[in-house]
């Protein structure tokens, strides 16, 4: 059986396959294999990835990029705001919800975001199947940590509408651990593991425990301040001061040969990973004058600095307010393109000098190689045969939750699984009055767009009046990776037992 993998950045989209037994990543009909999360309309056609982004400079109101910025968002949230400001393309309110204006043929059309994101999955999808060579249409999708439902939820009818089949959608720091198989291969013993993201926009740090193949998230850091386009701006701004001082043209102010300059310099970036300069070249600059520049890694190292230092201050951040020393974490996972400059991986070496650092896999595609590898289990986990009173758990997208109910009917919920990535465990204890002879417990989960829908239910019967004020009930819910719920509950008087397992979902999320 044969599965997709997605990551959808904010920059750039990656796709891999899992196919018999292994899972890698695809290139796209260009041969690069991550391409850029653009989308540039033309009078009739619209183009997806490197194309799209080269056509930025002729076609700039015209060009979407960041489009999951706004994925899920009302026009009044900041996020919406903030990449109003910037875009070069106009975004207008329809209804309270963002809209590109789009121009195109002699022709304004209002265009959702959904719609953009939807072409960047059409073509991560055609990616996909032209490597495989067959219709396959399951899918995971990565998310952010910190997107809310309704982004998660966007995000997702993106993807069905390009034609996937969403098994599920799962975290990214979940997915980068799951590229290396932490956690997968010992049944015993806790570890902590940092995974430090570095994309085109924003950089997120988390410190997350591995248990017995369970991952369970301690604290996570995300700061949209910085990311790869940082270090392409103050690159780019070198070049135009390079320019000015050789041709005594100041081109800052120009939208356009910034753009050029931004571009050149993206490329310089992406050289001076594995080399120590890169030549730097942008035909007709201004006034058509050709422009061409040498960088040396150490130029660019000086420049960035303090882009270096910002970089890795969340990591301190983060290790003092997760309450985790850096001396307990075992490994650290390196993943966003960003992450393959040797600057920062010389400074983060520095701060973890004992702990295995993890790069072997080219960071911009382990999100995607580990959303690959959750499609893969989930595609070929043994055929599931539920009773016919069980009941299916869309998993990650909605929490579940306990309702008690004591015998003159007062009623409580408790989030006892939130949403998180996959495997999860959560311990709750539950008490109520020592003179009850019965106790009932609901399990429920709370749906994307629904009331919560009752799964299961677990009853203590006949129990004898204890002379403790209050009884208590050791209650263990544990999402596995098949998505599967097992609930374990004891009650601690007569220490009888109750477990249940709720069967995994056929599409989860």
């Amino acid at each position: 059986m044969a599965a997709i993998g997605v990551h959808f950045g904010y920059t750039c989209a990656c796709v891999a396959i899992f196919k018999d037994g292994r899972a890698d990543v695809v290139a796209n009909d260009a041969g690069d294999r991550v391409t850029p999360a653009v989308v540039g309309y033309r009078d009739t056609e619209q183009i997806v990835g490197i194309a799209a982004k080269q056509g930025q400079v002729r076609n700039a109101a015209n060009t979407v990029v960041k489009v999951k910025q706004v994925l899920g968002r009302s026009f009044t949230d900041p996020e919406t705001r903030s990449h109003a400001a910037k875009t070069k393309c106009q975004v207008v309110n329809r209804d309270e919800k963002p809209y590109y204006d789009i121009t195109a043929g002699g022709q304004s059309q209002f265009v959702a975001p959904e719609d953009v994101a939807k072409l960047i999955f059409c073509k991560m999808k055609e990616t996909a199947q032209s490597a495989l060579g067959s219709d396959v249409r399951d899918a995971v999708i990565t998310v952010p940590f910190e997107f809310a439902q309704a982004q998660k939820q966007a995000l997702r009818d993106a993807a069905e509408a390009a034609g996937f089949h969403v098994l599920r959608l799962i975290h990214e720091p979940a997915a980068a651990l799951l590229s290396y198989n932490l956690g997968q291969e010992s049944s015993s013993g806790n570890s902590h593991v940092l995974v430090y993201k570095l994309g085109g926009t924003s950089l997120s740090v988390t410190v997350l425990q591995v248990s017995g193949g369970l991952y369970r998230v301690l604290h996570t850091l995300t700061d949209h301040s910085i990311g790869g386009e940082s270090f392409t701006q103050v690159l780019a701004q070198h070049l135009a001061s390079e320019f000015k001082r050789t041709f005594k043209h100041d081109v800052s102010g120009n939208v356009r040969a910034m753009l050029k300059l931004m571009n050149g310099a993206d490329m310089a970036k992406h050289s001076l990973s594995s080399l120590g300069a890169a030549n730097c070249f942008v035909d007709s600059l201004h006034d058509g004058i050709d422009f061409e520049c040498n960088v040396s890694r150490a130029r660019f190292e000086l420049l960035c600095s303090s882009l270096f230092n910002k970089s890795i201050q969340p990591i301190r951040a983060l290790v003092e307010q997760s309450g985790v020393s850096a001396s307990s974490i075992t490994t650290v996972v390196l993943c966003g393109g960003s992450a393959r400059i040797p600057r920062l991986q010389h400074l983060i070496r520095d701060m973890f000098p004992d702990v295995d650092l993890l790069i072997s896999a080219p960071p911009d595609e382990v999100i995607a190689v580990g959303a690959a590898v959750q499609a893969g289990l989930l595609v070929g986990r043994d055929a599931v045969d539920p009773e016919d009173e069980s009941v299916t758990v869309d998993v990650s997208a909605a929490d579940i939750l306990l309702k008690e109910a004591d015998e003159s009917g007062a009623e409580l919920f408790t989030v006892l699984l939130p949403s998180a990535p996959l495997p999860a465990r959560r311990h709750h204890v539950l008490t109520g009055p020592g003179h009850l002879s019965s106790l009932c417990l609901e399990i429920y989960q709370r749906g994307v767009r629904e009331q919560p829908e009752k799964l299961s239910k677990v009853v203590f019967q006949e129990l004898q009046p204890s002379e403790e004020a209050r009884r208590s009930v050791d209650a263990v819910v544990t999402m596995k990776r098949d998505g599967s719920v097992h609930v374990s509950c004891v009650e601690q008087v007569t220490g009888r037992s109750e477990v249940v397992t709720i069967a995994t979902a056929a599409a989860a999320s």
